[in-house]
């Protein structure tokens, strides 16, 4: 016997009170639990739940909205009927002759239509979020409203308004919302236990293997597809897989066959075939496999990389950030702590030390992961086409404005996040309208006055010592303390030297040539010493360049291993670069050491120097002396 549909109330205040009175009817029927928290508290115990989860969540309002947007579970809203409003206006005019009609989202056209038909004078007003409900209701009470009907979070900010309510929603239209809620669950449970069925038989294959219905929605995986998805099976089922991975969804073949495809830096031959009812006249969908292999080296290099990553997308995770040392481990510890929260962040860092795979990874797992990850270049531009480019414009704004005017990164980012590289390269003029947009939340157009409010999380990066700029005239102050509340910096390569031999092996075994990360290892391990001893001034970019040279001769030499000889003849700069370093004397050495802690030290205590040689306990004179290398 099937247990019951596990369904879960959601809701506060007098809506709460009245899923109480209901719940005993239900009893036998659904296992149904009663949940009195509202908006992300309610997400949260919604995700947590596990297999405890509920089939479908009944709620109303702005709650249930905001529910029905971030859970994956079904949400039924409870709707008032018409006889409801009716109903609960009546009661309403009997507290007041002014009586006000606050509703979540915008109020029925048709409501309109039958208060002016009947001559009912009924002030109206729409909410979207709390803010809202709550400005809605001191505006009617400035407007001489006396009594207002609405939801649970409407009557609850009248009567802290000091005026009448009347709860909007009634028994009947509750008691509909669960019938509704029982009819879904009912109608799925036996699609749950068909999936859990097949998801036993492929947990235990060994490709990566995805079941796609007709319009794209993955009807089941294998563990290995999961962990390409980076997903767990039950986060992915009933998804659209172009929603979750559009660089997977474009690999797979557009009719039945196969092709050979590079997916995240690992090479597949993807094959698709029709499957479904034998006697319909078309397929009811497709089964997509993964299969990697050695054996793809010998294949036409043109055909191994055809896809490029979407616009607008976090491709990497904080985990792809590789290393073991300690000082990476921190960084990647930090980032999770500031995912998780909603302030600005300032990433600092050498060119190709991976600040952009950083901000990708704290957007992905942030709350904000479902919506845009917008990146923009601040020193790719020039300044006229940086500002239009942010700030967007519309129509006629300027000499080739596009018709119909063109929406900015920042509106485009709007719930997500914006990622500002290189913002030390930001002109002046730029600084400024950046700053309002952060101080406000709200963006305008070029050639337009009228502001739009935007929804944004900012994550910055600059190489540059952003505070010696700020003394120099160079960027603005109070910008530099908007950008600097969350700070992250990230050690160039030299200072996490163990990270050197386990990254070259996986770049090498990313570019496809390679079984394994292992053989990799195996590969490059003559030259290594060279490949751990070399400073790396371009970082994790340079020594990815190096890898794809050696990776090239491997191409016209398999089965070669590195030497320090061959890695001499491609990368000459490293044998260059351990050459200057062998004659750089302990005491230079420390020097610069010493220099690099200092400097770092004065960019956390934002450029004073009298805090930062108190800190150390030097004079002002012996810290500049330091500064300057003597």
């Amino acid at each position: 016997m099937n247990p019951p549909p596990r369904i879960w109330a959601v809701g506060i205040s007098k809506l709460r009170d009245l899923y109480r009175d209901i719940a005993a009817e239900y009893d036998g029927i659904a296992d149904l639990r009663i949940v009195p928290l509202g908006y992300e508290d309610a997400v949260q115990e919604v995700e947590s739940a596990g297999d405890a989860r509920p089939d479908v969540v009944v709620s109303a309002g702005s709650n249930g909205s905001y529910l029905k947007a971030r859970i994956s579970v079904p949400v039924v809203l409870v709707n008032p009927t018409g006889f409801d409003v009716m109903h609960a206006l009546a009661r309403a005019r009997r507290e007041g002759d002014s009586v006000g009609l606050v509703m979540h989202g915008e109020t029925p056209a048709e409501l309109k239509r039958f208060f002016r038909a009947f001559g009912a004078s009924v002030e109206c007003a729409s909410y979207l979020s709390a803010q809202d409900a709550e400005a809605c209701v001191l505006d009617l009470r400035d407007r001489g409203v006396e009594a207002i009907v609405g939801p649970g979070l409407v009557t609850e900010l009248a009567e802290k308004a000091g005026m009448k309510s009347v709860f909007l929603y009634s028994r009947a239209s509750v008691q509909g919302a669960f019938e509704t809620a029982l009819e879904v669950a009912r109608a799925t449970l036996g699609e749950t236990q068909r999936r859990r069925r097949l998801d036993q038989v492929l947990q235990h294959l060994r490709d990566g293997v995805i079941a796609l219905t007709a319009d794209g929605r993955i009807e089941a995986l294998s563990g290995k597809m999961a962990d390409m998805l980076r997903l767990a099976p039950s986060q992915a089922v009933g998804k659209r897989l172009v929603d979750l991975a559009p660089e997977v969804a474009s690999a797979v073949p557009k009719e039945p066959g196969e092709s050979l495809e590079t997916v995240r830096g690992a090479t597949y031959v993807v094959h698709r075939s029709a499957w479904g009812d034998a006697s319909a006249s078309a397929a009811s969908g497709s089964i997509i496999t993964f299969q990697e292999s050695v054996a793809l080296q010998r294949m036409d290099r043109s055909v191994r990389a055809r896809q490029r990553a979407p616009q607008l997308v976090a491709r990497y995770r904080i985990e792809d950030l590789s290393g073991t040392s300690e000082a990476i481990e921190q960084v990647r510890q930090r980032a999770r702590r500031y995912a998780r929260t909603d302030a600005t962040v300032l990433i600092r860092g050498e060119s190709g030390t991976g600040k952009e795979l950083v901000a990708q990874g704290i957007h992905s797992e942030s709350t904000r992961r479902e919506f845009a990850f917008v990146a923009l270049n601040c020193g790719a531009f020039p300044e006229t086409l940086l500002e239009s480019e942010l700030f967007g414009y519309e129509e006629g704004a300027f000499t080739g404005a596009r018709r119909g005017g063109k929406a900015g990164l920042i509106e485009s980012a709007h719930r997500g996040t914006l990622f500002l590289d290189e913002i030390g390269e930001m002109p002046m003029p730029l600084q400024s309208r950046l700053l309002r947009v952060l101080q406000e939340r709200e963006v305008v157009r070029l050639g337009s006055t009228e502001p739009l409010q935007v929804d944004v999380r900012v994550v910055a990066a600059t190489h540059r010592g952003l505070s010696e700029r700020v003394q120099a005239g160079q960027f603005r102050a109070d910008l530099y303390y908007r950008l600097n509340i969350l700070n992250l910096a990230l050690p160039p390569l030299r200072e996490r030297s163990s990270d050197i031999a386990g990254l070259a092996a996986r770049l090498l075994w990313q570019t496809g040539r390679m079984g394994s990360a292992d053989a990799a290892h195996a590969v490059l391990e003559p030259a290594m010493p060279l490949l751990v001893a070399y400073r790396w001034p371009g970082n994790v970019r340079e020594l990815q360049n190096v890898i794809e040279r050696i990776a090239v001769e491997l191409d016209e030499m398999p089965g070669m291993r590195v030497t320090p000889e061959l890695l001499g003849s491609i990368a000459p700069e490293i044998q260059e670069g351990e050459t200057a370093l062998g004659t750089e004397t302990l005491k230079q050495r420390s020097r610069k050491v010493e220099t690099e802690e200092i400097r770092a030290m004065l960019e956390s205590f934002g450029g004073d120097r009298e805090k930062v040689a108190r800190a150390l306990g030097i004079s002002k004179t012996t810290l500049w002396r330091k500064l300057s290398g003597r």
